[in-house]
This record gives C-alpha cells, sequence and structure tokens, in this order.
C-alpha cells in the first residue's frame, strides 16, 4: 500500500484517537522533534500520519547490577523524561503548525484530540532504572510516566526477561518469574497509578505480574507467539490471563516479532494485521491494541514510520473492523487500562 491511502480509510482514520503505546526517543543527541528527520517518530510525521498521541520512552538498556550502574541508570531516565515532558511542554512551532501538549493521564489524552493537539505521554522502559530504590518511582510518576516496562533485555531486581543476557552473567531463571521487591515495586506502581508493562518479561514473570497487580497489566509493544515463535512473544495462556485481568496486549511492528527472522522488508502489513486478528479471536477487541517500537527497532513495508499510519486503518477495515473497533484498537482499550491504573491510585 503506498503513501496514497484510500480516501475512506483516510476519513475514517483522521476521525479516530490514534495512540501508538510504545516510540523510543533519541538520545543523548538527535534532531529536535519539530524536525522533519530521519527518525521513523518525529512530530512532523505524526501530523502527517493523522496521529493523536505516542508514549515516548525513557529507555535505559541492561548494564551492570551494581549500585553505580543502577544509580546511572536512574539518572538517564530521569533526564530522559525531563526530554520527554520538554518535548510536550513546547508547546508548538508556528513555522511547522504544529502544536504539541504533554498529557499524562487518560483525560488529558483525550482533549488533545478534541483540541487538535498532538500529545505527548511519557513512559519508561526498564525497572533497572529504580535498582532496588521504590523511591524512583515517585519520581518517574511525578514526571507525569504512565508506566514502566519491568525489565529490557535482561534480569533485574524486579524480575526475570524474556531474553537473558549471557554477557552479564544472566543465569536463564534467576527469580522464577518475579521476585518480593518486584511484588513490592508492583503494589508502590499500583498506589502511584503507573500502569505495569509486562512487554519483555519472562512468560512466568507476565503470569505472576498478572496475578498480584490490582489494576490490569499492558503488554505495550508484543506480537503473538502462535504466529511466530519468538520469546517476546505472548502464548495463548498468557494472552488469556491479559483477558482474564483486563489488560491489553499492544500488537508492535517489530519485524521479527510477526515473522521468524524476518527483515522489514519481507513483512507487510497484512502480517500486522494477522497477529491483531488472532488476539481478536482469541481474547476479544477489548484486549487488543497496537504500537509501533519506532525507533527502539519497529517498522515493516507499508510502516516505515508515523507518516504511514493509515495504512494500518486502511487494512483492517478492509478486513471487516468497523469504526467501533477501530477506535478500541488505536487506544480506547489502553486509555481503559489507564484509567484503572489512575482509578486504583491511592
Amino acid at each position: 500500500m503506498d503513501a496514497t491511502f484510500p480516501t475512506d480509510a483516510l476519513t475514517v482514520h483522521h476521525s479516530l484517537l490514534t495512540l501508538d503505546t510504545h516510540i523510543d526517543i533519541p538520545w543523548p543527541t538527535g534532531p529536535g522533534p519539530f524536525e522533519d528527520g530521519p527518525r521513523h517518530v518525529d512530530l512532523p510525521k505524526m501530523r502527517r500520519g493523522g496521529m493523536t498521541a505516542g508514549c515516548f520512552v525513557a529507555y535505559v538498556p541492561q548494564a551492570a547490577r551494581s549500585p553505580a550502574g543502577e544509580e546511572a541508570a536512574f539518572a538517564r531516565a530521569e533526564a530522559m523524561l525531563l526530554a520527554i515532558r520538554a518535548m510536550g511542554e513546547a508547546g508548538g512551532r508556528a513555522e511547522t503548525g504544529i502544536a504539541v501538549t504533554l498529557a499524562v493521564s487518560a483525560d488529558e489524552i483525550e482533549a488533545a484530540k478534541r483540541d487538535g493537539l498532538l500529545a505527548v505521554v511519557p513512559a519508561v522502559e526498564n525497572g533497572y532504572t529504580i535498582g532496588n530504590d521504590l523511591h524512583r518511582l515517585a519520581r518517574f510518576a511525578e514526571l507525569g510516566a504512565v508506566y514502566m516496562t519491568i525489565t529490557h533485555n535482561g534480569h533485574n531486581a524486579l524480575a526475570d526477561s524474556a531474553n537473558p543476557r549471557a554477557d552479564l552473567g544472566d543465569r536463564e531463571v534467576e527469580h522464577s518469574g518475579i521476585s518480593a521487591f518486584g511484588r513490592t515495586a508492583v503494589a508502590e506502581m499500583n498506589r502511584l497509578g503507573m500502569l505495569v508493562d509486562v512487554a519483555h518479561v519472562s512468560r512466568a514473570a507476565m503470569l505472576q505480574l498478572a496475578e498480584c497487580s490490582r489494576t490490569p497489566v499492558v503488554s505495550t509493544h508484543s506480537c503473538i507467539r502462535a504466529l511466530c515463535d519468538n520469546p517476546r512473544n505472548l502464548d495463548d495462556v498468557q494472552l488469556d490471563a491479559l483477558r482474564d485481568v483486563g489488560g491489553v496486549v499492544q500488537v508492535t511492528a517489530v519485524s521479527a516479532f510477526l515473522r521468524p527472522n524476518a527483515k522489514p522488508e519481507a513483512v507487510t502489513v497484512a502480517d500486522f494485521a494477522d497477529h491483531i486478528d488472532y488476539a481478536v479471536r482469541r481474547i476479544g477487541i477489548a484486549h487488543v491494541g497496537i504500537s509501533s517500537d519506532f525507533d527502539g527497532g519497529g517498522w515493516f513495508t507499508g510502516w516505515k514510520d508515523a507518516s504511514e499510519s493509515p495504512n494500518i486503518t486502511a487494512e483492517l477495515l478492509r478486513r471487516g473492523y468497523d469504526r467501533a473497533a477501530l477506535s478500541l484498537l488505536w487506544g480506547g482499550n489502553f486509555l481503559r487500562c489507564l484509567r484503572a491504573a489512575e482509578a486504583g491510585a491511592e
């Protein structure tokens, strides 16, 4: 599908609140967000692609688990969240015609759609950033992070990862899922109103996180294991667990999660929609969503950057999804989970 989108699909797409739940930011340096640059996501591409909002993540890669390493990880995450906030608080640029706002709640994201603004939503990727210090979660929440991805590639103090890091000394299994500290961290995230993101954790950890969180857990960027056997994907038991706690899987655009060992150039919008179809049939439309993982490895033919987002809507319309279903997939289900997290805060 090329960049000339079908008129009916474009009309529907622009009518929707479209939220991409996982986008990486350039760090430590990179083009400014108002610059139409080489990255897969920037504000001009979001505007051209009819996007309402994006969860921009403070991603910190796994490193040695030492007090110094964890302190550096926290400092980086804090600095990245401040940069994400600054992007949302910039207001806009007259020369681009783009107006932007910081949105740290479901209501604020919906208000951005009503007001015709692009919403910047902060989040954190990798619980390694908190080390063994729960107080760091409060700082993340203070800076507006709506979720934290519990692990990345490599185990941390909270939980086992789906991808252990042998180069960092990881055993295949360390906590047999989540640790006692991880359970305490989940309780604190629930208290603060932050969503628990189970993308990247091991199968055992994901099932335990779903059980112990008081509010629905989400997987902000994963695909379906029945269609692509990758440890980062969710199997049927995991999908059922998400459904049973009211959670959502945000199907993502990483080519190797969509087709085994595939390169982006060999993956299509149809492959992506196949994963959505499977999840909808398995656990229902209320528990499935859309994410890109742009600039974190996500893209494929037909969705190479945010400007091509209407191609996803066009393919789903072709498969029979109506506007109400598309509204759930493109953000409604995630916002429901976010509201549950907000309501559960103490």
